[in-house]
C-alpha cells in the first residue's frame, strides 16, 4: 500500500465523507440554532465582547470540559496510544502526567490574569499595555506560531486516520474538516466553542469508557485484565521492549517511557503559550476559574491514561494474533508514527464497530480543538493586530466584522499548510513533539508578565528569541551526534526531542532574571485594570446618543464594585490553586511513578488488576464530572427552555432594556432612573424596563 500502510481501508469513502461532511453540517446547523435561540430568548447579543469573552460568564463545568477539549487534540488520542503500544504501561502514564501538570500550574496564571486585568479580552492586550509594541509583537508571533502548528497537526492527524480507514483523499479532508467549525464559530463565537467542546468531550469520554469495558470485560479476544497480562507477557517474549525492565510491557521502568515524560513536560508547556487557554480563562466566571482548570486537568489525564492503557496495550497484546489487521506482520514505523495503533487495536478487538467509534472520536477531537484555536487566533489578530496597529479607534462592530473575516481565512491557510505537510511526509507525532522546541521559550516571560513586576522589556524580547535558537540547536545537534544524520526520523527520536524541549523551556529561567537585573523595572499591576473592551456601538447610534454621563458613571461604579467582589474570590482561589497545583504535580511526576521506576518493578497479575481498577475509577470520575456538572450548573436555563418547549412562552432573562420618557413641563416622578438634563433643564429620564 501507499505510504507504507499495510491494510486496505476497512470502510468506504462514503463513510468518511458521511462523518466529516454530515456531522460537520449537523454541528454547524445545531450550534447556529442554539446561538439564535440564546440571542432571541436570553438576550445574548453577539457583539464583540460576547463573541470573544462570553461576557466572562462561563461556569465551572463548561470551563472544565473546554480545558479538556482544548488539550484533547488528535495527537492525544493517536500518539498516546502509540506510546502505550511501543513502551507498555509506562507510555500512557508518562504522556498523561507530563502533559497534564501544565493545566494545573496554568490555573494560577489564569486566576492572576482575571484578578489583575478583569476587563481584558486577550492576554496579549495586557502585554502591549505593559511593554509596548516590540515585546508585544514578539509574544504575538509565538502565540500565532503555536496556534498554526497545533491546528495544522489536528488536520494532519485527522486526515491520516480518515484516509487510511476510509480511503478519502487527504487533501480534501484538510479542507472539509474546518467547514462546520467556521460556520458555528461565526454564528456563536466563543460561547459556541464552549458548548461544542462539551458535546465533543462527552462523546469522547463515553466511547473511551465503553471501549475499556469491552476490552477488559466482554471481548472474546482479551476480555479480562488477567488475559491482557498473559498476552502482554507473551508479546514481551516475542519482541522485548528495549530499555524496559526485563523487556516487559508491564513495568514503569522504561528508559524511552521516561524520555516521553520529559518530552511532554516540554511539549505540554507549549500549550501555555496558546492564547486560547487564556481566552477561556477570561471567558470563565471568576468563581468557576479554579474549579474549571483543576477539574479539567484531572479529567484530561484520563484520556491518555485510560485510552492508551486500553488500546495501546491491546495493540501490543494482540499484534501476534490473527485478529490484528496487519497479521502476521508487525506495525511498521510509518503506521506507528501516524498513530494507527489506536484504530488497529479497535479493529482487532471490536471489528468495524470499533473502527467507526475511533473515526468518531478523531472527528470530535479535530473539530473541537480547531474551533478553540480559530476563536483564539481570531482574537489575537483582531485585538493585537487590527486594533493595536491598523485601527486603534475601532468600535466593537468594526472589530466583529474583522473577526468574521479572520475565521474563514485562518481555516483556509491552515488547511493549505496541512495539505502541504501531508505531501512532505510529516506525521502528527512529529508536529506535536517539536512545538515545545519552537515556543517553550516564551512561557517564562509570559508568566512573569502577570506575576513579576520587575521583569524588563528587554528580557521579554531577548530571552525567548535566544532560548528558541538554543533549543533548536540542541535538538538538531543531538540528533546528528546520536544518529549521524539529520532526517525527519532522527529528529523524531526521543533523546533529541528531550534535549530541544528542555533547553527551550529552561533557558529563560536563567536568561529572564539575568536580563531583568541588568535593567529592572517596577510595574504597577493596577494599570492592567485600564485595559477595557471596545465600545460596541458606532458613533451616532441611538444607544450612544441617549446615554448620559451620569448613566455611564453609574455603570462604571457598578463595574468597580463587581471587580472588588471578584478580586476577593480570586485571591482565595489563587491560594488554593497554588497548593493544589503543587501537590498534584508532585504526585503525578514523583510520588506515583518514581518508586516503581526506581525499583524496576514488573507488574504481577494481581498488581496489574489493581492498576486497571484505578483506570476504571479515573474514567468514571472524569466522565461524570465532564458530563453531568455542566448540566447541573445550567439547570435553570434548561428548565426555562423546557417550559418554552411545552408552553411556547419563556421569560427573557437578558439585561434590562432602557427607554427615554420626555417631560413636558410637569414634575418628573420616577421610582428609578437617571434624570437627563440639557442646558440645566430636565428633559427626560432614562428608565429601566425589563420585558
Amino acid at each position: 500500500m501507499a505510504n507504507g500502510v499495510q491494510i486496505e481501508p476497512p470502510f468506504s469513502q462514503g463513510v468518511g465523507y458521511g462523518i466529516v461532511v454530515g456531522l460537520g453540517a449537523a454541528f454547524a446547523i445545531g450550534m447556529s440554532m442554539v446561538s439564535l435561540f440564546l440571542s432571541k430568548y436570553f438576550e445574548e447579543k453577539q457583539d464583540s465582547e460576547m463573541f470573544m469573552t462570553a461576557k466572562h460568564s462561563v461556569k465551572t463545568g463548561l470551563t472544565a470540559s473546554a480545558v479538556v477539549s482544548s488539550w484533547t487534540i488528535a495527537a492525544t488520542l493517536l500518539s498516546s496510544t502509540s506510546y502505550g503500544y511501543s513502551y507498555g504501561i509506562s507510555g500512557p502514564f508518562w504522556y498523561g502526567a507530563g502533559a497534564s501538570v501544565q493545566i494545573l500550574l496554568f490555573s494560577v496564571a489564569a486566576i492572576e490574569l482575571k484578578r489583575k486585568a478583569p476587563h481584558a479580552q486577550t492576554f496579549l492586550q495586557i502585554a502591549k499595555h505593559r511593554y509596548g509594541a516590540p515585546a508585544h509583537i514578539v509574544l504575538c508571533c509565538y502565540c500565532l506560531l503555536y496556534q498554526v502548528i497545533l491546528t495544522v497537526s489536528l488536520l494532519v492527524g485527522g486526515s491520516a486516520v480518515f484516509s487510511i480507514l476510509t480511503g478519502v483523499d487527504r487533501n480534501a479532508l484538510c479542507f472539509l474538516f474546518p467547514i462546520g467549525v467556521v460556520i458555528y464559530t461565526l454564528c456563536g463565537g466563543i460561547k459556541a466553542t464552549f458548548l461544542t467542546d462539551w458535546i465533543h468531550t462527552v462523546i469522547i469520554f463515553v466511547i473511551m469508557l465503553m471501549s475499556a469495558f469491552v476490552v477488559y470485560t466482554t471481548s472474546s479476544v482479551i476480555g479480562s485484565s488477567d488475559k491482557m497480562w498473559e498476552l502482554l507477557t507473551e508479546a514481551a517474549g516475542l519482541h522485548p521492549v528495549e530499555g524496559n525492565a526485563q523487556g516487559s510491557y508491564l513495568t514503569m521502568r522504561s528508559v524511552e517511557g521516561g524520555y516521553i515524560g520529559l518530552v511532554f513536560v516540554g511539549t505540554g508547556f507549549a500549550a501555555a503559550v496558546d492564547s486560547q487557554l487564556f481566552q477561556k480563562a477570561i471567558a470563565a466566571d471568576p468563581a468557576g476559574t479554579l474549579g474549571g482548570y483543576l477539574l479539567g486537568g484531572t479529567s484530561w489525564f484520563t484520556i491518555p491514561f485510560v485510552l492508551a492503557t486500553t488500546f495501546g496495550l491491546a495493540a501490543a497484546a494482540t499484534e501476534h494474533l490473527p485478529s490484528f489487521p496487519t497479521y502476521p506482520n508487525r506495525m511498521n514505523e510509518y503506521e506507528v508514527s501516524s498513530g494507527l495503533a489506536l484504530p488497529y487495536a479497535a479493529l482487532s478487538i471490536m471489528g468495524k464497530g470499533g473502527g467507526a467509534a475511533i473515526l468518531l472520536m478523531v472527528f470530535m477531537a479535530v473539530t473541537s480543538a480547531m474551533s478553540s484555536e480559530t476563536v483564539a487566533t481570531t482574537a489575537l489578530l483582531t485585538y493585537n493586530l487590527y486594533q493595536s496597529y491598523i485601527n486603534p479607534k475601532a468600535t466593537g462592530k468594526q472589530l466583529l466584522r474583522f473577526s468574521n473575516m479572520i475565521v474563514p481565512g485562518f481555516a483556509i491557510v491552515t488547511a493549505g499548510i496541512a495539505a502541504g505537510l501531508n505531501h512532505a511526509g510529516f506525521s502528527v507525532s512529529f508536529l506535536v513533539t517539536i512545538s515545545g522546541i519552537l515556543v517553550d521559550s516564551a512561557i517564562v516571560p509570559m508568566a512573569c508578565t502577570i506575576m513579576w513586576s520587575k521583569q524588563s522589556k528587554f528580557a521579554v524580547i531577548a530571552a525567548p528569541l535566544i532560548s528558541s535558537a538554543a533549543g533548536i540547536l540542541a535538538w538538531i545537534l543531538t540528533a546528528h551526534s546520536t544518529e549521524g544524520v539529520i532526517t525527519i526520523t532522527t529528529l523524531s527520536a526521543n533523546l533529541p526531542l528531550v534535549a530541544g524541549n528542555i533547553c527551550s523551556l529552561c533557558s529563560p529561567l536563567v536568561l529572564t532574571p539575568l536580563f531583568t537585573f541588568i535593567r529592572s523595572e517596577n510595574y504597577d499591576f493596577e494599570k492592567f485594570k485600564e485595559v477595557r473592551p471596545a465600545d460596541d456601538y458606532e458613533e451616532g447610534d441611538e444607544q450612544t446618543s441617549r446615554e448620559s454621563a451620569a448613566d455611564k458613571e453609574a455603570a462604571m461604579e457598578a463595574a468597580r464594585t463587581e471587580d472588588e467582589k471578584n478580586e476577593k474570590i480570586l485571591l482565595r482561589a489563587r491560594k488554593w490553586a497554588i497548593i493544589a497545583s503543587i501537590v498534584m504535580t508532585v504526585s503525578y511526576l514523583i510520588l506515583w511513578p518514581i518508586p516503581m521506576y526506581g525499583t524496576r518493578y514488573v507488574f504481577s497479575k494481581g498488581f496489574f488488576k489493581g492498576w486497571i481498577v484505578v483506570v476504571f475509577l479515573w474514567a468514571f470520575f472524569a466522565t461524570t464530572v465532564i458530563t453531568l456538572l455542566p448540566i447541573w450548573e445550567s439547570r435553570d436555563t434548561l428548565i426555562k427552555f423546557a417550559r418554552y418547549v411545552t408552553s411556547g412562552r419563556i421569560s427573557k432573562t437578558g439585561p434590562p432594556k432602557k427607554r427615554m420618557e420626555m417631560i413636558e413641563g410637569e414634575e418628573l416622578q420616577a421610582e428609578s432612573g437617571v434624570v437627563m438634563e440639557k442646558g440645566g433643564e430636565k428633559v427626560g429620564v432614562l428608565l429601566s424596563e425589563t420585558k
